[in-house]
């Protein structure tokens, strides 16, 4: 009976301690278990949004965008794209989640054009075009069979026609508006040759035109100020009212939060004064 009484007791310790080495081990996994879940919540709760944009003034902007939004628990991936087609069918083929580079009208014709269904869900910021001296230094000094360089995309030659209209260069049809083509030029006084070019090489063909009708963002990266401009869009014209520059994406992420976010960040005061701040009037925000 004394040995079964002592085995008892022995079995019973045995049963103590492996109950305590379990408990240790139970607890000590518990503790590292909850490290690994709160590190995969951490990077859960991390959206990583990949964003398209010309480098000025978009890219810039966005910078501006990042940190804030990174408080707000997204990623902001910016890829810079130069020219106006990448990053609409980045978009639609999956490779970013949206774009910053363009207007409505761009991504009207864009879509009319493609078949493609991309969406607008904000405006940021307006880039006023502007007449730049290449030969001729005054637009007073314009000359029959002048050569003025001009946007060849249709929206952005369109709004060119506006500009040198507005400054009675041309005159244009009464119900012309943002659709205006040459077709639409009723006077041409001076019997202007046009010069289509694509946007970015607007700045480099200076040298061998009269005046171009530049972009804003393409006048900035090429050194030029809105101060050295011949003419520029009024602030309160059709242009300004039609062109501000847009996030754009497909319609099955234009209700997605991070994206909303983004926008809701850009339409913010912190952008706004960068935008003030940076641009002398180059580029000018829409909110904030």
């Amino acid at each position: 009976m004394k040995n079964i009484f002592k085995k008892a007791i022995a079995a019973g310790l045995l049963l103590a301690l492996t109950g305590s080495f379990a408990a240790c081990a139970k607890t000590e996994g518990t503790r590292v278990d909850a490290g690994t879940v709160a590190s995969t919540e951490a990077q859960a709760e991390t959206v990583v949004l990949k964003v398209g944009a010309n480098i000025t003034p978009h890219s810039e902007i966005l910078e501006v965008a990042k940190p804030i939004l990174a408080e707000k628990g997204i990623e902001l991936q910016i890829v810079q794209l130069e020219d106006s087609v990448t990053p609409n069918t980045g978009v639609i083929e999956g490779s970013l989640d949206a774009n910053y580079f363009q207007h409505v009208p761009y991504l009207e014709q864009f879509n009319k054009e493609n078949g493609s269904d991309l969406v607008s869900v904000g405006a940021v910021h307006y880039e006023p075009f502007g007449i730049y001296a290449g030969r001729v230094k005054d637009l007073k000094d314009l000359q029959d069979g002048a050569v003025i360089a001009v946007p060849n995309n249709v929206t952005n030659e369109a709004r060119a026609l506006l500009l040198l209209a507005q400054e009675g260069i041309i005159k244009l049809k009464d119900d012309a508006g943002i659709n205006a083509t040459v077709e639409d030029i009723v006077e041409n006084p001076l019997n202007i040759q046009f010069k289509e070019l694509a946007p970015e090489q607007l700045v480099a063909a200076l040298p061998d035109v009269d005046v171009a009708v530049i972009n804003g963002n393409y006048a900035i990266e090429g050194g030029l100020h809105v101060s050295q401009a011949l003419a520029v869009e009024a602030n309160d014209g059709l242009a300004a009212q039609t062109y501000g520059n847009i996030i754009a994406t497909s319609p099955d992420k234009a209700n997605d939060p991070a994206i909303k976010t983004l926008v809701e960040v850009l339409q913010g005061p912190e952008v706004a004064k960068f935008i003030e701040d940076t641009y002398d009037g180059a580029v000018v925000p829409l909110f904030g």
